[in-house]
């Protein structure tokens, strides 16, 4: 744990992991707000799903597009721009009453103009450290993100259930705007300028390891999203145990990340990481009650943080620096669209079958992530002996041919 110290230590390195968390809180906020607030106007569970579908499919296309223009544009232009949209967005999805198509629009647009902070921050942080630094940097990145999945489903399921959904989604609004600006005015938001890419858009999905982590990435947070979906089924909305439950499992991931951060990365660590996930939804299922899913959701948890700190780093090592940006917006666009999908399937699921059937969508897309990292480890970069640093711009990248 030590050298997480010397990590948090280097110039900038707590500011912007800091800045950036505060800015990304509300992605640990809004899912869970959006389904509240949209279940409780239209009394149905489906049509949350659709309007949390439209959000991520927004944010999905706009990953890659907005991460390309950063090194067009530059940076700050691109957040400042992005930032104002969305928060907007946010703001009407709260305050203004509209019918469920409406609400799906506002939803897409307020996804379109997400602010691109996770693919800059990961393409600032090869430029803050060392080589040697960088694979424990994205793993103290991927387990520092549990804290907005610790404290962002807490307040949200208080606020909408002490208060009112409205303040709930309104305080995440409050929170991008702070962080956003934050981020935006850290130093090394403006040190750092992305090269212009020279390939057409896209053509780094042709890159194993990335197209790699963009499926997996797919399955594992559409996993996720459906057993929140179905947690948030089984207790309902006005108890605070949904919220106890997901700060539990985020506790567990962040230790999880923690405890694997300096572990050696090789062809199997992600299959392996993955079956973490798979083992502790396959269990979930057979007690629907509160320490049963404590216990389930601990062990699940264990392996998320982990999983998605070896996404970073095989795509940090196997992409040009030119090209990170948009590896890594392509990352975000998989975990989004399993976002999307994962929480319309088992929303429209458990207004078939009760909350069962979130847990079901969960254990499908957790197997398939293993089968898919099982079958492809081959595209997985072998990572035992080398640092996950970026390609020079001069040389050659391993692709699908």
């Amino acid at each position: 744990m030590s050298g997480y110290g010397d990590l948090l230590r280097t110039p900038g390195v707590a500011r912007i992991i800091s800045a950036q968390l505060t800015a990304r809180l509300p992605s640990g906020m809004l899912s869970l707000a959006f389904l509240i607030h949209i279940e409780g106007i239209f009394d149905s569970y489906a049509a949350a799903g659709l309007v949390l579908a439209a959000t991520s499919v927004g944010q999905a296309v706009a990953g890659p597009l907005t991460s390309r223009w950063m090194g067009a544009l530059g940076m700050r232009p691109v957040l400042v721009v992005t930032l104002i949209v969305c928060a907007t967005g946010i703001l009407l999805i709260a305050f203004a009453p509209m019918p469920i198509w409406l609400y799906m629009i506002v939803g897409l647009v307020t996804g379109l103009s997400t602010p691109p902070i996770q693919p800059a921050v990961r393409t600032i942080y090869p430029k803050m450290v060392t080589s040697r630094q960088l694979t424990p940097l994205f793993s103290l990145d991927a387990s520092a993100q549990e804290i907005i999945w610790i404290m962002g489903p807490v307040m949200t399921v208080f606020l909408a259930t002490q208060v009112s959904s409205v303040i709930a989604i309104a305080v995440a609004a409050v929170f991008l705007i702070g962080g956003g600006t934050w981020f935006i005015a850290c130093p090394e938001v403006g040190k750092v300028r992305i090269p212009r890419s020279r390939r057409r858009m896209g053509v780094v999905l042709r890159n194993r390891a990335v197209l790699l982590s963009t499926i997996t990435g797919f399955l594992l947070i559409g996993s996720a999203a459906s057993i929140e979906v179905g947690v948030v089924a089984v207790f309902g909305e006005e108890g605070a145990e949904a919220g106890i439950l997901f700060g539990i499992w985020a506790i567990a991931s962040l230790i999880g990340g923690l405890s694997m951060g300096h572990l050696p990365i090789g062809p199997w660590a992600l299959a392996r990481r993955i079956g973490i996930l798979f083992v502790g939804m396959a269990a979930a299922p057979f007690a629907l009650e509160f320490w049963w899913l404590a216990f389930a959701l601990v062990i699940a948890g264990i392996g998320i943080a982990p999983a998605l700190a070896v996404m970073f780093a095989i795509v940090s090592a196997s992409v040009k620096f030119s090209e990170t940006a948009e590896a890594y917006g392509w990352l975000g666009t998989g975990q989004l669209i399993g976002a999307a999908f994962g929480s319309a399937v088992a929303g429209f699921l458990i207004d078939e079958i009760g909350p069962l059937g979130g847990f079901y969508t969960a254990i499908g897309f957790a197997l398939l992530g293993v089968i898919v990292a099982s079958a492809f480890h081959g595209w997985h970069p072998d990572l035992r002996g080398r640092d996950a640093s970026p390609l020079a711009d001069t040389e050659p990248v391993q692709q699908i041919s």
